[in-house]
Parts: structure tokens; sequence; C-alpha cells
């Protein structure tokens, strides 16, 4: 059974759930947007069986996770959510940790496997290389992807800032359907997860985070060195797995086939077939495969 914990880091109060004996060897499994640690429900039991203990936070923004100071800005760039896990790797005592996420958890992991890799045992990394190239963001994609991001694009605007507000649980419903169209989920499976949602802070910080990758926000001042080295589009020195669903509405799987040049340890791709944008929920056994074949590794 998960224990609700919770941690302070520089200038967060990070809620966690904790799962497996304490002295286990982590993993710490990270969510995206929208989603929340409910993504890991069936991936946990699979690990914490195999003698992991199972750390899914809160991202900032989300569910019972709290900044410190009225006046923090509610940043939600990739620096920031990196630093995030930086500072809950420290503030739990984990000396390192196998990393494993996707969409925003994806780029956590990644920017602190790239950056401060003596913390990570291992990485599992949905749709690969998810470090932002930020210089480059305003190169337009192919037409098809560029429909893939209209949520992103609407997200630029006040009128998208205000629909999020007002209509987060049927955004965030929507962009299920479109982004795991083999998923059936049921309204309770949906439910469960928007209720990390209506966190204070959810919609300035998905807000910054699509206007920021696209150099339409300034960032945090506190995270421009961290900003600054990511701009370089540093490589990742750890052993890594980065899995792709097939029919991910987001980013198709090509998407992630060139970026075998962005690591430098063992690297290996797994297409997930019949699977959308979120692996842990839509295949749990391949998700915890790939984080136990890391730690055999």
């Amino acid at each position: 059974m998960a224990k609700l914990e919770r941690v302070r880091t520089s200038c967060l109060e990070i809620a966690y759930e904790d799962s497996g004996a304490p002295d286990s060897p982590p993993v710490v499994l990270l969510h995206g947007f929208p989603y929340d640690p409910r993504c890991f429900d069936d991936v946990v039991p699979i690990v914490t069986a195999a003698g992991l203990r199972a750390i899914v936070p809160y991202l900032r923004g989300y569910g019972g996770t709290r900044f410190l100071a009225p006046d923090a800005m509610r940043s939600g760039q990739q620096a920031a959510v990196g630093h995030d896990l930086r500072e809950l790797l420290d503030a739990l005592n984990l000396k390192d940790a196998i990393l494993a996420g996707f969409d925003w958890g994806a780029r956590a992991a990644c920017v602190v496997s790239a950056l401060w890799p003596e913390r990570v045992r291992g990485l599992v990394t949905c749709c690969g290389y998810q470090i932002q190239d930020i210089a480059a963001a305003a190169k337009p994609a192919e037409a098809e992807q560029e429909y893939r991001f209209w949520y992103q694009y609407y997200f630029h605007t006040e009128r998208g800032r205000a629909g999020l507000a007002a209509n987060r649980g049927e955004i965030g419903r929507l962009l299920w359907q479109l982004w795991s169209p083999t998923w059936n989920f049921d309204d309770a499976t949906y439910e469960r997860t928007a209720a990390s949602f209506r966190n204070p802070d959810f919609v300035d910080v998905v807000i910054h985070s699509y206007r920021h990758r696209f150099g339409n926000a300034a960032g945090d001042p506190r995270y421009a060195d961290v900003e600054s080295r990511l701009a370089a589009l540093p490589k990742i020195g750890v052993p890594t797995i980065a899995l792709h669903g097939a029919v991910d509405g987001v980013h198709r799987p090509q998407k992630s086939e060139q970026h075998g040049q962005y690591f430098t340890a063992r690297y290996e791709r797994r297409l997930l077939e019949d699977v959308g944008h979120s692996p842990p929920q839509e295949a749990p056994k391949a998700f915890a495969q790939a984080v136990l074949d890391l730690r055999r590794g």
C-alpha cells in the first residue's frame, strides 16, 4: 500500500507516494501533463514485487504539491521540473535511482540524467530524448505534427489560459482520447487523475510550460544556469531504454528513431504496438519490464 508523504525542497513541498521497503533500490516514476501518479498504479506493484522501492511524486502544479512562497514564479519550464527532481533525490537522501517517466516526467528524468548522471542508475524515457531545443522552437514542423500540437498553440493565447481554467477536466479528457486512441479508459479512471488538476497552481504552471518552450515566456531566473546548460542539448550518458507507443497522438514513432545520437551509454528503443501516449497505463507490464531490465543491467 502506497504511503502519501511530503518533503520540502528549496521552493516546493512535494507530495509523493512511497511503496516498497525503504532500504530497497529506488525507482522514481514521473508523470506528465495532463496526468498524475495514478498512471503508475499498475506499474508500482510489479516493480515493488521485484524488490524495488517506488517513489511517485506529484509534479509542481499537481495534486498535493505546493509552492512554499506565495510570490514564487509558477514556472513550468524544463529546467524547473528537472531541478525539482534533483532536489527530491537530495531531500530523500537517494544517492542514485532509476528514473522512469513520460511526457513532462520523461523530460525531468532526461534533464537529471544529462546534467547529474551520477544520480541516475538508469533511465526509462518515453519518446526518446526529451530535452527541448528552445532556440529552434520557431522552426515549423511538418503539417501533421503542427496539427498534433494544437493544444500548445491554444495555450499561447489568453483565450487558451481562460479555457484551461474553465474546462481543465474536459480538455484533459479530450487529450487522453486523442493521444491514446486505442485505450478505452473509463470515467472513474479519468476522474481519479483529474482531481489533481484542482491544484491552485495548475493553470499557471501549465501555461508557462508551453509558452516557455516556444520562447514566448521568460524563464524563472533561479533556473537560468540550468536552462543555459540545457540549451547545448547535452548528451545522456546513463543506460537508457526508450519506449514509444506506436499510436502516440502527440509524437509519431519516427520522432525517436534518430535519438540514439543523444545517448552515449547503452541505449535501446522499444516500440509498443497499439499503445498511445501513456505507456504506464496502457502497457504497464512493458513499462515495468523496462525498469527491471535496467535494474538487472
